[in-house]
C-alpha cells in the first residue's frame, strides 16, 4: 500500500473513532455580569476627560491601536474634534507594534476594520513602518518612535487599559504601553519583547518614560470598558504622570473583566479568536491559558478547541497554539505571514504553533473529548462561548447544571439538548 493509501486509511480509522463519540447534551446558559453602565455620550465624555489636560497646538499625531476598543471611531472622531476646535491640526497613526503583517497598508486597513478611517474621524491617516530611535532605557534598551509622530509637534494616544495576556505588573495594557511597544512599530515592539518576559513589567514603563521625555507625548485618553465591550470610563492624563495614574485603572479594569462562571473545565469550545478580540486571540485572563510563565489566573481547562477566525483579525490566527484542536476551516482562513510576524515581534514562539486539525466542528469536539483522560464523553464539563469578549450567553453540559443553579447570576435559557451540528458537521452559534 502507497503512502497516499495509508494515509486515507488512517484517516478514516480516525474519522471512525471519533465518530462513535457522543457529545455530553448541553444548555444554553445566561450569565448577569456585574459592571458598570456604559457612557452614553462618548462625545461629551471625552470632552469632559479633556478638561484634565491641556490641549497642544500645531501638527498632532494621534495613535490608534489594534485592540478592539469599544466604539474607538467614536472616541477618535470626538477627540479630533476637540484638538481642532483648539487650533491643532491632527491626523491618526496607526500604533500597533507589528499587527497589520508589519506593513503600512496593512496597519492602515485594521484601522479600517475597526471603523477608524479619515471621514469617520475627520482627519488624515498617516501609516508608516518607519520608526526613529529617540533613546534608551537604564537597561539599554532602544525605545523607537513612529516616524510621522517623531515629526509632529505633539503625540496623544489612545488605548483600552486593561489585563495583559502574558504578564503582570502595576501597568499593564494601557497608553503606558502603546508608547512603549505600538507606537514604536516592529522595531520598538521587538526591542521591548527582546529584552526578556520576565522583566517586560519594568521595561515597559522605562521605555514609556524614555519615549516622554523625547518632548512629544501630551497626553494619553485611557479607555474603561464594561463586561459589555462598552466604555464606562474616559480619563485624559498627562504625559508626566504616566504610567502612575493608570494603576489604580488596571485595577479597576480587572473588575470590569468578564469572566466564565466555573473553575474546572473539561472542554472550553471557543467559536472565534481574533486580534480584535484579544492579542492573544482568546484572551488568556478567560481561558487560564497563557503563552508565558509570567502570568496567570483564570479556569483549569483540560483541553481547549478554537473553531474559526474573526473577520476582522484579517488572518491573524495569533493564539492558535494555545489550543489543542482547531478546524480545518480556521487553518485555511490563517494568513501564516501576519501570524508569524507577532512571534518574531514578541518572541514568543507558542501562541501561532498549529495544533491537531480536524475537518469539522463535530470532529474538533469530539477528539477534544476523547483525550479528557478518566472523563467518560457524556459526563464532561464543556463551555462553549462565542469569543471571551461575549460571556452573557454559553452553553454549558448537564456535569455542570448543579453549578448553574446554584449561582444566582446564572439562569437557564434553553435545555439540556443534544449538540447542534448542520449537515456539514458545524456547530450552530451560541446565541
Amino acid at each position: 500500500m502507497g503512502v497516499r493509501g495509508m494515509q486515507r486509511t488512517v484517516h478514516g480509522e480516525m474519522e471512525e473513532l471519533l465518530s462513535r463519540v457522543e457529545p455530553p447534551r448541553v444548555a444554553l446558559v445566561e450569565q448577569e455580569l456585574e459592571s458598570p453602565p456604559a457612557i452614553r455620550d462618548v462625545r461629551s465624555a471625552v470632552r469632559e476627560a479633556l478638561g484634565e489636560v491641556e490641549l497642544p497646538r500645531g501638527s498632532v499625531a494621534v495613535g490608534v491601536g489594534s485592540r478592539g476598543v469599544g466604539r474607538v471611531a467614536e472616541v477618535a472622531s470626538a477627540l479630533v474634534e476637540a484638538l481642532k476646535d483648539a487650533g491643532a491640526d491632527p491626523f491618526i497613526v496607526p500604533a500597533m507594534g507589528s499587527h497589520g503583517a508589519s506593513t503600512a497598508e496593512g496597519q492602515a486597513e485594521v484601522l479600517r476594520h475597526l471603523g477608524v478611517s479619515e471621514e469617520r474621524v475627520g482627519c488624515p491617516i498617516r501609516a508608516t513602518m518607519e520608526a526613529v530611535e529617540v533613546g534608551r532605557t537604564p537597561a539599554g534598551v532602544p525605545v523607537y518612535m513612529d516616524r510621522y509622530a517623531f515629526e509632529a509637534d505633539a503625540v496623544v494616544v489612545i488605548n483600552r487599559v486593561k489585563p495583559h495576556t502574558a504578564f503582570r505588573g502595576e501597568v499593564e495594557s494601557g497608553p503606558t504601553k502603546m508608547l512603549a511597544i505600538g507606537l514604536g512599530k516592529q522595531k520598538g515592539a521587538h526591542a521591548v519583547h527582546a529584552a526578556g518576559w520576565e522583566y517586560i513589567h519594568r521595561t515597559i514603563p522605562e521605555a514609556a518614560r524614555v519615549a516622554i521625555d523625547a518632548g512629544r507625548v501630551a497626553f494619553g485618553l485611557a479607555v474603561l470598558e464594561n463586561a459589555d465591550e462598552e466604555p464606562c470610563r474616559i480619563v485624559a492624563i498627562p504625559a508626566e504622570e504616566l504610567p502612575e495614574r493608570e494603576i489604580p485603572l488596571l485595577k479597576e479594569a480587572k473588575r470590569n473583566l468578564p469572566r466564565i462562571p466555573f473553575s474546572e473545565i473539561d472542554v472550553l469550545v471557543v467559536d472565534e479568536i481574533g486580534k480584535n478580540v484579544s492579542g492573544d486571540g482568546a484572551d488568556p485572563n478567560v481561558t487560564g491559558r497563557y503563552p508565558t510563565p509570567y502570568a496567570s489566573g483564570g479556569p483549569s481547562v483540560e483541553r481547549m478547541v478554537f473553531l474559526s477566525l474573526t473577520g476582522e483579525t484579517g488572518g491573524n490566527a495569533n493564539g492558535v497554539g494555545m489550543a489543542d484542536v482547531v478546524t480545518r476551516r480556521l487553518e485555511e482562513q490563517m494568513d501564516r505571514e501576519a501570524t508569524y510576524m507577532n512571534a518574531l515581534t514578541s518572541t514568543t514562539p507558542a501562541p501561532v504553533r498549529l495544533p491537531m486539525v480536524m475537518p469539522n466542528d463535530r470532529l474538533a469536539v469530539a477528539a477534544a473529548l476523547e483525550m479528557c483522560a478518566g472523563v467518560r464523553p457524556e459526563e464532561a464539563r464543556l463551555v462553549r462561548i462565542t469569543n471571551t469578549l461575549r460571556l452573557h450567553r454559553m452553553w454549558v453540559s448537564e456535569a455542570l447544571l448543579d453549578e448553574v443553579r446554584e449561582n444566582p447570576r446564572l439562569h437557564l435559557v434553553e435545555g439540556p439538548v443534544p449538540m447542534r451540528f448542520d449537515g456539514d458537521g458545524n456547530l450552530e452559534g451560541v446565541d
